[in-house]
């Protein structure tokens, strides 16, 4: 059914096809049943996928990657499809438009994406008023922030801490979002001594709010894939050291390595789906070498099968993170990669998905 729907989707600007698909989403969700037909259809439960990560219930390890649910509007439907868990954003304090259209773009025969986006969003405080229903979306939900485009790097803690301020009271997790490489500057924030000033800046208010009556939420840091292992070693021993609660890796890369279509390699901005599958993978692994026995790893990059989900959670993530996966293979890839894990766990003598964790490492 979907092969039919995604002629349709492929026939638009990738954009546009999005914009239509969230639509939609916000269209069953309103509609009476239109949740209880998602679950249905799409919905898969089994307790042995099922896990508890920063004292958080994760029905299963197969998440929705922010950048696709951008305000906060299809979470509730997303949830329905499946998700063991839906990031949101990247939101910023204020509004912003992001970069020039066009700026999404697909290569089929690569199964890939490119986007400079750039962190285009309706701002913190519209997002919240969607998130006040965030716990009825039965699934834990995350919320990814980032600073807005105009924001000088000296300040963009303030940026973070105005996101925080307004979204605190909502979610499950916060992601800190400084490795877009679709933002001037933004990956800079990473150098190790820029990532320590931000990050004491943000567990400071994190502290205040969770004094004020919020509670404790974990607070992620995602990573880019386009460094030297001396460099994301630093960065996320870095981030331990300052107390952050897990990695998610990766981000989108600027690597064109592998790719097939000329006039596709040319475009500007971040690139996901299959060739970042093993360049993520293997970060994962790197990561969990030095810290995984300290955080959880949340794992992006990728994800089209329950075999790719597979290898990086035994490389050591303790969830994952599908998005180009989606596009590329529709509503039903959850379903499918969840049931695939099972086989493939039963076929390695795993009776939970939590003893495949880092086996590989």
């Amino acid at each position: 059914m979907y092969r039919l729907l995604r002629k349709y989707l492929f026939a638009l600007d990738p954009e546009a096809a999005h914009e239509r698909t969230v639509s939609a989403l916000n269209m069953v969700d309103r509609m009476a049943g239109g949740k209880t037909f998602l679950r249905l259809k799409y919905g898969f439960h089994d307790e042995r996928l099922s896990s508890q990560v920063w004292g958080i219930h994760f029905p299963n390890p197969v998440g929705l990657a922010a950048g696709f649910d951008k305000n906060a509007e299809a979470y509730h439907a997303l949830a329905a499809i499946g998700f063991g868990f839906i990031e949101v954003g990247t939101l910023t304090p204020v509004g912003q438009p992001g970069n020039p259209q066009p700026r999404l773009f697909r290569s089929v025969p690569d199964q890939a994406v490119i986007n400079r986006m750039g962190f285009n969003n309706h701002g913190a405080a519209e997002a919240a008023k969607h998130l006040a229903s965030y716990r009825q979306a039965g699934v834990p939900i995350g919320i990814n922030i980032g600073k807005n485009k105009e924001t000088a790097n000296e300040d963009a803690a303030s940026d973070y801490i105005k996101c925080l301020d307004a979204l605190y009271s909502y979610g499950h997790y916060f992601v800190i979002n400084v490795s877009s490489p679709n933002t001037p500057n933004l990956r800079d924030l990473q150098a190790t001594e820029n990532l320590r000033q931000l990050l004491r800046a943000i567990r400071t208010k994190a502290n205040e709010l969770e004094r004020k009556g919020a509670g404790a939420k974990p607070i992620l840091l995602k990573v880019a894939p386009d460094m030297t292992k001396e460099q994301m070693r630093d960065v996320v021993q870095a981030a331990v050291s300052e107390g952050i609660s897990g990695l998610i890796a990766t981000n989108t890369t600027l690597s064109r390595e592998g790719l097939q279509s000329k006039a596709f390699a040319e475009q500007a901005g971040g690139l996901s789906g299959r060739p970042l599958t093993k360049r993520s993978t293997e970060w994962i692994r790197e990561i969990y070498r030095h810290v995984g026995g300290q955080v959880p790893i949340i794992g992006v990059g990728g994800i089209f099968t329950g075999e790719d989900a597979y290898e990086k959670i035994r490389a050591g993530a303790s969830l994952v993170q599908v998005y180009t996966g989606m596009i590329y293979e529709g509503p039903g890839i959850v379903k499918a990669i969840n049931k695939r894990l099972l086989e493939l766990m039963k076929r390695d003598g795993f009776t939970h998905i939590t003893q495949v964790v880092g086996v590989d490492a």
